[in-house]
């Protein structure tokens, strides 16, 4: 194949979820669905905390960082992909893939550091309730924030500047609906070992200790809540860790279940199919399982409304 080296004339196409062209509309139809709600479910998580004053602790301050991160993450997929779809154009170009590539590593990589500070701030809460205040004070809590941000944009720009230096060959189909690393790197012509590596290693870093630190805050959780006398507090405790252990189930099931299918099943539209789950769905789903299983949340939405259904 003949390689090209002058990347501002390059375009990539995206293949979407499926060929066929009878299910274009539907499948148009069913992610500007899931991205509407998605923005809807998680600016409302960030209005009422906001106009709460009974919200604004450091698990909410985490929880609303959160739904503001669904939103940037599921942004950098999904609009480019309705235009696609609408415009009946595959192409994107090196620019725009590149810079889809940036924005996926970011969020992603902070979504990952985000769950972690989250499940630190219960066993801070839960295990060392006496020096919580001054454990997740206001200023530690944006600090973590930033700080992960900040390591988030180098892990992505690292990942972005490997991208840069490959050559790329003239049949350019990605079979994804967006412009995937390790799908973009499998298209390259020259020598991809050391960005390969460098996804294996860095996500074992941006994705491993982050899950690793969630799975030592909750045995010390659990460690902790079992040694409660009483059943009332275990339940308290229960409902208060339900919420995020489901968005961590969902987050890190899903992604480990694409990891899986893209090394068993031969089919990359499947493995495509699949990753819906965690870029897409995972971000719509996470305001309902706050809303419906935490208590404060309820009672900020019911107070929210009120507000908004007030006559002015």
């Amino acid at each position: 194949m003949e390689s090209v080296n002058q990347t501002d004339m390059l375009e990539f196409l995206l293949l979407g979820l499926s060929d066929n062209a009878e299910l274009q509309p539907l499948i148009f139809s069913l992610f500007l669905s899931m991205y509407l709600i998605t923005i809807l479910g998680n600016l409302l998580i960030i209005l009422a905390i906001i106009s709460d004053p009974h919200l604004h602790t450091p698990m909410y301050f985490f929880l609303s960082t959160l739904s503001f991160n669904d939103i940037c993450f599921i942004t950098t997929t999904i609009p480019q992909m309705l235009v696609n779809i609408h415009t009946q154009d595959q192409s994107i170009t090196y620019i725009k893939c590149l810079s889809q590539v940036c924005s996926e590593l970011i969020f992603g990589s902070l979504e990952n550091c985000l769950l972690a500070m989250m499940a630190y701030d219960r066993y801070a809460a839960i295990c060392h309730p006496l020096k919580y205040p001054v454990i997740m004070n206001p200023h530690i809590c944006v600090l973590l924030v930033l700080v992960s941000l900040l390591m988030s944009i180098v892990y992505a720009l690292i990942h972005t500047l490997m991208v840069l230096r490959l050559s790329f060959c003239t049949h350019l189909e990605v079979p994804h609906f967006f412009c995937e690393l390790a799908q973009i790197i499998k298209l390259a012509c020259s020598e991809t070992l050391i960005n390969n590596l460098m996804i294996y290693v860095a996500s074992s870093l941006f994705a491993g200790v982050p899950f690793c630190g969630i799975i030592v805050s909750y045995i010390h959780i659990v460690s902790s809540v079992l040694r409660m006398p009483s059943s009332r507090g275990k339940y308290k405790v229960f409902s208060t860790c339900g919420s995020h252990l489901c968005v961590v189930s969902l987050f890190y099931g899903t992604g480990f279940g694409v990891y899986i299918s893209s090394a068993f099943v031969e089919s990359q539209r499947k493995t495509a199919v699949a990753s819906v789950m965690y870029s897409v769905v995972t971000q719509m789903l996470n305001p309902f399982i706050y809303s419906l299983r935490n208590r404060d949340m309820k009672e900020a939405f019911r107070k929210l409304s009120n507000y908004l259904a007030s006559p002015l």
